[in-house]
């Protein structure tokens, strides 16, 4: 269980479930320091929140002793380092699940990217962390404020739930609840109105409208006013029994989530007291994790694998799988942020929602897992700092971890270390394998078992050679496997075993199925199908078919989902060792070749299905993202294969994959394709590949909020293509150059830019780059209060990628256009165009347009006089803005929450809305946002 500090309730800390005295004082630092956990408060700063603006004179020495105290009790706990002294003064680093604060925060945040019955489900799980009066039992001058900020998250998201909740048909489970609510907080009428609402649908109708008039009441008795839009409309439609108020069907509850477990061994045998242990019941609601220790070959995998099939039942909301690579030969280990990235994709988060940073994606992580019961095998671990990333916060799910390592230092741990299979289990395991003729040779089963080292995939091998040679004795296997373990004498008795086994394993394939083996030990990705096969290996793919399934039958390969294949670690090696000793430098060059030809042309064909030319038809955008998103890894695995040694390989991989990369949001792979392939490219003398990368790189840095390093990029990158003549270089990096520019606001170069951008494409008649820069110089005259000239702009632009049928850049062309409506005063058909925006941005699957079409469709209603709506927007937003970790689009939604929330009278938290953007305004050196921000806050006082 850990340590445990609550500030959503009693303000307290605990050491594996048992409290830890702390004087009131104490706490109350505590509690400051942790409510802005990860930034550092000077003394200056505490000393204020503690006393206000009369501290006693003592307070210097109150504070150093406080903290000495706070100090003493976090040592006691087991926590020593959760508060640090930094320069800047004193900071609280909770980790993951420590905290219950951050735990509410995580969960309400992976709520907004999930379906309306999870997300309530979620949010219900968020509002269980509280435990009364948030901050009680302690007082200082800053308590009061921050108690109603909490409260205020809290009745926030009371709402939501129940407007999520109302909207799958729970609106009788719902009423009493919400009536308790509106009579405490007689003057928020959101409770109210969904009260209404629930009553109506209920039969209750009188009810509803005796709710409506006490709300009325309190209104003008305690504000003076009347109430919004939103609620007289609804009123209104009660009045008249408008049909369109009645309630939805329920909701059916949400599927399962599909298992990604591998394939479990059909002929699984012994291990019975280990898998008792596995599976033994664990203490309900708290994370559980088992580490499964031993030697290569020992059969961790496979235990891992059977232990989670057995346990899938108890783990409804999934069963995942991530190979960390520790010991994959040719391969680096699974980083962090790659494997949570994998494990999100499998638990059903969108490419789209999951955020490029590896602190980010963790966070997401634990917020995902926050109440449900999901199981994960992290298999291959390199050791304790390997998984410790990978671990949920508070969660009732189970961690199976494998590693040649005894993981002794994990907290919480169940180690199990594995032996050798004992003879009792290893005889049935060979005789599964071999057949009948196991019976009629114990003594001998017994010679081949020794031989073996008793390790379970030597074991399966030497049985899989003797079920495919019926002219064999188990007595002429042992003969073989002695002669080879005397030729691998250097070796251990075990390594000896196993090697033994490969090598006559190896060496009783046909010539075929021996090369086959060989080559697909050069391929550099995680796994291989039959296509990539064929391609090595330069057969027909039926061919590669059947190759792959006799190495499968043979167990010199595995196959963990259907069609793909892969080698285990020490199989790997193996076949990297034979390959180099069997196959000519020529001979594996021209393999790897035609592997890198498969990849090119695959992600050639996928590109232009996915986004097809004008006049080309479409209609198979689903298998071809479905093949690029499988064979991602693959192919910047391929690309980085190419090398030096093939110049222009690296480069045309960025270029054909910068599309797909770019609009899914997959930005942190792009960063590292577009890296290989200036690294490459420069290593080589591709000047064209070099200026393309160039430009790769600027425009996802540019996407990230880099903007100083994409500008770098991108005047590397533009005399670069205008001295070797690229036109297609030039125009993308002078146009994007003008989008770091006008971001910096550095206006009249930006206009340089795109008015040189404009001239190439009309040179070269590239009408989809026109469209691009038509909009970009819109954005500049918009900038600049030219909003009719910005309109027409806008609109021609729209014009040209509507004739492309580029959904996205209609869409960015629709939304700016209707900017421009607003700022001409025409918010009422500006509201309808952001809306159909929003719609086309979903479609396209493009998720930072959407988040600029949302805020802006929020800016329009806020101008319309629906402050509620607005803020709906702006919340929904900054949601997205904070699942993709994409700071500019957070300072964007952070200050239009503050706008919105000003309209709708919330003034302190407006303020705090309007201080967030200008951090992230200032952090990312945006002078025009900071600027606007800045007067809102003068504006606030």
């Amino acid at each position: 269980m850990g340590v445990r500090l609550t500030l959503l309730g009693p303000v307290g800390v605990s050491a594996e479930g048992r409290p830890v005295g702390a004087a009131p004082r104490q706490r109350a630092m505590l509690a400051y320091l942790l409510l802005h956990a990860g930034t550092p408060v000077s003394a200056e700063r505490l000393t204020g929140a503690m006393w206000g603006g009369s501290p006693p004179g003592t307070a210097r020495s109150q504070l150093h002793t406080s903290m000495a105290a706070i100090r003493r009790t976090l040592r006691e706990a087991g926590a020593p380092d959760l508060v640090a002294t930094r320069p800047a003064g004193y900071v609280a680093l909770p980790a993951p699940g420590q905290l219950d604060l951050a735990e509410f925060t995580e969960r309400v945040t992976a709520a907004r990217s999930l379906p309306d019955a999870e997300a309530a489900a979620g949010l219900r799980g968020a509002l269980g962390l509280w435990r009364g009066e948030p901050l009680g039992g302690i007082t200082a001058s800053y308590v009061d404020e921050a108690r109603a900020r909490l409260e205020e998250r809290r009745l926030a998201v009371l709402e939501r739930v129940a407007e999520l909740e109302l909207t799958l048909g729970r609106h009788a489970e719902l009423a009493d609840e919400l009536a308790g609510l509106a009579a405490a907080h007689p003057l928020r009428e959101r409770f109210t109105l969904h009260l209404m609402l629930a009553l109506h649908r209920c039969g209750r109708t009188a009810e509803a409208l005796a709710a409506a008039r006490v709300h009325r009441a309190a209104l003008a008795e305690g504000q003076g006013l009347d109430p919004g839009r939103a609620f007289t409309e609804l009123e209104s439609r009660i009045l008249r029994d408008d049909p369109g108020l009645s309630a939805p069907a329920a909701a059916p509850e949400p599927p399962s989530r599909v298992s990604h477990l591998p394939y479990d061994t059909p002929d699984f045998t012994g291990r019975a007291e280990e898998l008792a242990r596995l599976t033994a019941e664990r203490p309900a609601g708290l994370v559980a994790i088992s580490a499964i220790d031993g030697m290569a070959g020992i059969g961790k995998t496979a235990l891992a694998i059977h232990a989670a099939h057995k346990l899938a039942p108890r783990y409804p909301d999934g069963q995942l799988f991530m190979d960390l690579r520790a010991h994959t030969a040719g391969q680096e280990p699974a980083s962090p942020g790659e494997a949570l990235g994998v494990l999100l994709g499998q638990l059903g988060v969108p490419a789209e929602r999951i955020p490029a940073s590896a602190d980010e994606r963790g966070a997401l992580w634990r917020a995902e897992l926050s109440g449900k019961r999901v199981l994960v095998v992290l298999d291959n671990a390199s050791g304790t700092a390997h998984v410790r990333p990978l671990l949920p916060g508070v969660s009732p799910s189970l961690i199976l971890i494998t590693s040649r390592r005894r993981l002794v230092d994990l907290d919480g741990a169940r180690a199990m270390s594995v032996d050798a299979l004992p003879a009792e289990d290893a005889l049935p395991l060979f005789a599964g394998v071999a057949g009948e003729r196991a019976g009629a040779e114990p003594e001998a089963v017994l010679d081949v078992l020794r031989l073996c080292g008793f390790l379970p995939l030597a074991i399966r091998i030497a049985a899989a050679r003797l079920a495919h040679r019926p002219q064999w004795t188990v007595e002429y296997l042992a003969g073989r496997l002695r002669d080879e373990r005397r030729r691998l004498g250097e070796l251990s008795t075990a390594d000896r075993g196993v090697a033994a086994a490969f090598t006559l394993s190896y060496r009783q394939l046909d010539s075929r199925q021996r090369r086959m083996f060989r080559l697909a030990g050069l391929h550099p990705g995680r796994d291989i199908d039959a296509g990539a096969a064929a391609a090595l290996a330069g057969v027909p793919l039926a061919h590669a078919e059947t190759l792959l399934e006799d190495l499968l039958d043979a167990h010199m390969l595995a196959q963990r989902e259907p069609g793909r294949y892969t080698f285990h670690d020490l199989l790997r090696e193996h076949s990297r060792a034979t390959v180099a000793e069997e196959e000519t430098a020529d001979a594996r060059t021209e393999a790897l070749t035609r592997l890198i030809d498969h990849y090119q042309h695959g992600a050639e064909r996928a590109m232009a299905e996915l986004f097809p030319s004008p006049g080309t038809p479409g209609g198979r955008e689903r298998p071809a993202k479905a093949w690029l998103d499988a064979e991602r890894a693959n192919l910047l695995a391929v690309a980085a294969a190419a090398g030096p040694g093939r110049p222009g390989r690296a480069a045309r991989f960025a270029q054909t994959l910068h599309r797909y990369l770019d609009g899914h949001c997959h930005h942190a792979d792009a960063l590292t394709l577009h890296g290989t392939a200036l690294h490459v490219s420069r290593a080589t003398g591709d000047r064209a590949g070099e200026a393309h990368a160039l430009v790769g790189l600027g425009i996802i840095r540019w996407r990230r909020g880099e903007h100083a390093k994409a500008t770098a990029d991108l005047r590397a990158a533009l005399p670069l293509a205008r001295e070797i003549g690229d036109r297609v270089a030039e125009f993308r990096a002078v146009n994007v150059l003008g989008l770091t520019l006008w971001t910096a606001d550095a206006l009249e170069e930006a206009e340089e830019c795109f008015r040189a951008a404009l001239a190439v494409a009309r040179e070269t008649g590239d009408r989809a780059g026109e469209g691009s820069v038509l909009n970009n110089l819109g954005v500049l005259s918009d900038r600049l209060g030219h909003h009719q000239a910005a309109l027409e702009a806008f609109q021609a632009a729209g014009a040209l990628h509507a004739a492309f049928d580029d959904i996205s850049s209609m869409a960015n062309a629709m939304t700016n256009a209707a900017w421009a409506r607003q700022r001409m005063g025409d918010f009422a058909t500006a509201r309808g165009e952001h809306r159909r925006a929003v719609e086309l941005f979903r479609e396209a699957c493009f998720p930072l347009g959407e988040i600029q079409a949302l805020n802006m469709l929020g800016n329009a209603e806020r101008e319309l006089g629906e402050p509620e709506a607005a803020r709906n927007h702006h919340e929904e937003a900054l949601e997205l803005a904070l699942t993709l970790g994409n700071q500019p689009s957070q300072a964007m939604s952070h200050a239009a929450l503050a706008q919105a929330l000003l309209a709708l009278g919330e003034r302190d938290r407006a303020r705090e809305q309007a201080g967030l953007a200008l951090e992230l305004y200032t952090l990312l050196d945006l002078p025009a946002g900071a600027t606007e921000v800045r007067e809102l806050l003068a504006g606030l006082g």
